[in-house]
């Protein structure tokens, strides 16, 4: 291999603009520029000679099909394949063919695909439109090599039915706030705002040999039955750990895969949990940040698949270890490259950043159901509020140094000072001395501004990211939006801005926190200060489709009020069918292998003690006999909770599809869920482990 491996391979599998810049015609690449950077429409003649140079550079690295690849509201993506093949008159021979009309619209069945009631399922007709934004790129696997081209999808009468549509409107609502705040401050030469998104990818590695007796993991993504072994995180020596060498050929594998597609992999390491890991990125634009992770996930999948591991990408795949989120890092830049929530080293003197902070925060604290829902998933209800993730309780992490400049502005009207880090001396004098931050960290916080950006912890590790940041770049266009409108007509400006931030902080200083989110008393605090406490996904998502919510987006033309109905419907009906599969499995599996196991590990047991009875009568049998007492007793219970389970998801087909369903699974089939859970793990500590039928945590967590 070549000695820079990164140089060699980064981004050749990518159409991106140093390519464009090469191929296509001087003239043409400006105009696509401008189309990129500016908005402006892009003409089918440019298209054409865009479709053209595409092609020519796909075939050279031995495309034979494209596809619009494209993010449906299933959580993941979706792509149907054309080849570049058409006939040619007459002479039975085949010419290869890509125009620009085929480049910027494509018709997949829109039938299929989730709505929430925006088509019914006999209107097929649905589109597939380019998103010029984020670069075409080629993928290669045993279907050949295929050119995938981004785009959004939407349905016949112009509905979003994807993930991408609503990122790139929230995005440009954003901008056009952000920059009309900026005009005010005086900065001419802004004309566009970008969201600046790095989400850190966290996953669990198991051996697939494993995973492949395990139906819970195979259906569901997590194990819905397994009892702890003697060790799990205890001792924290997997965090930041030393990478097993099958563990390290997989992120070396992964790294290449994914700097092939311009993804710029940065950072690997053991994660919290054994056989957790997490790979982090440097920054993109929202909706290329949003490409690319998908692309990481099914990366992630398709690299440990070859391996003969299987990546895990569900929140709680264990219980009683971590389980695994996506911290999705989000700040907003000029196009003339400047990070609005760069405080500098004196913040209390920069009354734009104040400004920008100040909206931020009243756009978190007036939203904080919303946010918990665009987090939010079925497998994240298992992780939200432990002491290993953010809890349900949406709260704002400033640090020390950010704290004491709103507390001096809310206090005296003024903020005087700003809190400086100095320097740290380590006590050992071949160490240097080091730069000491002005404030600490808090893993705890939902919500954590981390020296020039926000952390959203929340994020669930398997969902894409671009429901949340349509969310973030909508609630915080919507203050911006209001700022704008009240300085716009100050008659002074700094008197006015000044008096703005003021308010806004004092008025929204709730939702601050820089303490312990673990602890008991955060939540008996937050309930003083009217934080909400959305402790589930179903209770999250009626936020969606509030008074407030419908004309924020409709505002914004981001969604429209039917979209987030649809989308309502879409978020109750995925958790119904997700717990509905869970419960069913745990039917099938205690019903098929723990229950016939169990009794068959029972009446070996029952056999060996008559034997012994027979033999020596007076032989004390009383530890043997404890056991199958105990034993009995929890193969009694697990078989009762299965009964339990059946009866009560069977009855969830008579609830009304939606909300009521819904409910029904969460305080209905889910308890009884866990009731079948106890008596089986309970049964795993004391049955024979050659008896027992299918790979424990043990064996998952440890054996990789």
């Amino acid at each position: 291999m070549a000695k820079n491996v990164i140089s060699e391979v980064f981004a050749v599998d990518v159409f991106n603009d140093a390519v464009m810049a090469e191929r296509l015609p001087k003239k043409v690449y400006e105009t696509l520029k401008k189309t990129i950077e500016e908005g402006a429409e892009l003409d089918l003649e440019i298209a054409n000679v865009v479709a053209h140079a595409m092609k020519e550079w796909a075939l050279e690295r031995g495309a034979t099909h494209y596809t619009h690849w494209f993010q449906p509201m299933t959580g993941i993506t979706a792509e149907k394949h054309d080849s570049f093949i058409s006939p040619a008159s007459n002479s039975g021979q085949a010419i290869l063919e890509f125009s620009g009309k085929e480049l910027i619209k494509g018709e997949p069945d829109a039938s299929s695909f989730p709505s929430g009631g925006l088509r019914a399922t006999f209107e097929a007709r649905g589109y597939t439109a380019w998103d010029c934004t984020s670069p075409a790129f080629l993928r290669e696997d045993a279907a050949g090599v295929t050119l995938c081209i981004p785009t959004a999808f939407c349905s016949y009468t112009g509905e979003a039915l994807d993930k991408k549509t609503p990122l790139l409107r929230s995005m440009e609502a954003i901008s056009t706030q952000a920059v009309r705040v900026l005009k005010l401050f005086g900065h001419e030469e802004v004309t566009r705002v970008d969201c600046s998104v790095g989400p850190e990818q966290e996953y669990f590695i198991v051996d697939r040999e494993k995973y492949l007796q395990r139906e819970d993991l195979i259906f569901t993504g997590r194990t819905l039955f397994g009892a702890m072994p003697p060790k799990g995180q205890e001792l924290d020596d997997h965090y930041f750990g030393s990478i097993k060498e099958r563990i390290a050929g997989y992120m070396k594998e992964l790294n290449v895969e994914l700097w092939k597609l311009g993804i710029l992999s940065k950072t690997q390491h053991n994660e919290v949990a054994p056989a957790q890991h997490e790979m982090a990125p440097i920054y993109g634009t929202a909706n290329i940040a949003t490409d690319h992770n998908q692309l990481v996930m099914e990366t992630m999948k398709k690299v440990a698949k070859r391996r003969g591991l299987e990546c895990l990408l569900h929140e709680k795949p264990f219980a009683g270890v971590n389980g695994s989120g996506k911290h999705n890092n989000w700040s907003i830049v000029t196009n003339t490259g400047k990070n609005l929530l760069e405080p500098g080293k004196t913040p209390h003197e920069n009354i734009q950043f104040l400004l920008f902070l100040s909206a931020i925060i009243k756009a978190v604290d007036e939203n904080a159901a919303l946010l918990r829902l665009s987090a939010s998933n079925p497998g994240n209800d298992h992780r939200l509020g432990a002491n290993e993730a953010p809890p349900a309780i949406i709260s704002i992490f400033l640090g020390e140094q950010l704290e004491d400049v709103i507390s001096q502005l809310i206090e005296t009207g003024e903020a005087k000072s700003s809190k400086q880090g100095g320097k740290l001396n380590i006590g050992v004098h071949t160490l240097p001395e080091l730069k000491k931050d002005a404030t600490d960290r808090n893993r705890t916080s939902p919500f954590a501004f981390t020296g020039n950006k926000f952390e959203f912890r929340m994020v669930a590790s398997s969902m894409s990211i671009a429901g949340a940041n349509t969310v973030l770049n909508t609630i915080v266009a919507d203050v911006l939006s209001d700022m704008a409108d009240t300085l716009e007509k100050a008659d002074n400006f700094e008197l006015a801005v000044h008096d703005l931030i003021k308010k806004t902080l004092t008025d929204h200083q709730r939702v601050i926190f820089n303490g312990n989110g673990y602890a008991d008393e955060w939540i008996a605090e937050a309930e003083r200060r009217g934080l909400p406490n959305v402790k589930t996904m179903v209770d999250a998502i009626p936020a969606l489709t509030s008074e407030k919510s419908v004309k924020m987006f409709e505002k914004f033309k981001v969604f429209s009020k039917v979209e987030l109905a649809s989308r309502a419907e879409i978020n109750y009906e995925a958790y119904s069918k997700a717990i509905n599969i869970e419960a069913k499995t745990m039917i099938e599996m205690a019903n098929k292998k723990y229950i016939p196991a169990v009794i068959k590990a029972v009446a070996t047991l029952a056999d060996s003690i008559n034997s012994v009875k027979a033999a020596v009568p007076s032989a004390d049998v009383s530890v043997q006999t404890a056991l199958l007492t105990e034993s009995s007793k929890l193969l009694a219970e697990a078989k009762a909770a299965v009964l339990h389970l059946q009866e009560v998801d069977a009855q969830a087909a008579t609830k009304e599809e939606g909300k009521e369903q819904a409910t029904y699974f969460k305080d209905v089939v889910f308890p009884a869920m866990s009731d079948l859970r106890t008596p089986i793990d309970a049964l795993e500590l004391i049955i024979d482990k050659e008896a027992w039928p299918v790979p424990t945590y043990g064996d998952l967590l440890f054996e990789v």
